[in-house]
């Protein structure tokens, strides 16, 4: 279980990518790589990635790279999203997923997460707004 009293780190990933299989490749501020294998489990009825799973994959990454630009005292919390859906990712192929910064200011920052799949073909493209707060107590 995760402690909320432990400080943040971009390296520690949440107990719910390691429940979907994410595999964070690179951790900076300028950019989170991960690669999701799609299973059985993470697929819809047609045998491809859920959407659900390709915007929480994206998700944890936009988390990610907002925590590595993070100042002390300072924590982060997703306040919008939007995924524009290109292709689908087959079961037994690997989705992978590069985020990048749009905009760091003081009090949001906004990342973009490009999906592919294992032929390169751009699967989805999500952009999400992170909102950074005063941690409280610090």
């Amino acid at each position: 279980m995760t402690n909320p009293k432990e400080p943040w780190s971009a390296d520690k990933q949440p107990p719910f990518a390691d429940f979907m299989g994410m595999k964070i490749t690179h951790v900076s501020p300028e950019r989170v790589t991960a690669e999701l294998l799609v299973t059985e489990q993470l697929s819809n009825r047609n045998g491809v990635l859920h959407g659900g799973a390709v915007m929480a994959l994206a998700d944890n990454l936009g988390g990610t790279a907002a925590v590595a630009n993070l100042t002390e005292g300072t924590i982060t919390s997703t306040i919008e999203s939007k995924t524009n859906f290109f292709a689908a990712i087959p079961l037994g192929d690997t989705a992978r997923a590069e985020c990048t910064p749009l905009h760091r200011g003081r009090t949001t920052t906004v990342w973009q997460t490009r999906v592919t799949r294992g032929d390169g073909k751009l699967a989805a493209l999500v952009t999400q707004t992170q909102l950074v707060m005063t941690k409280k107590g610090g």
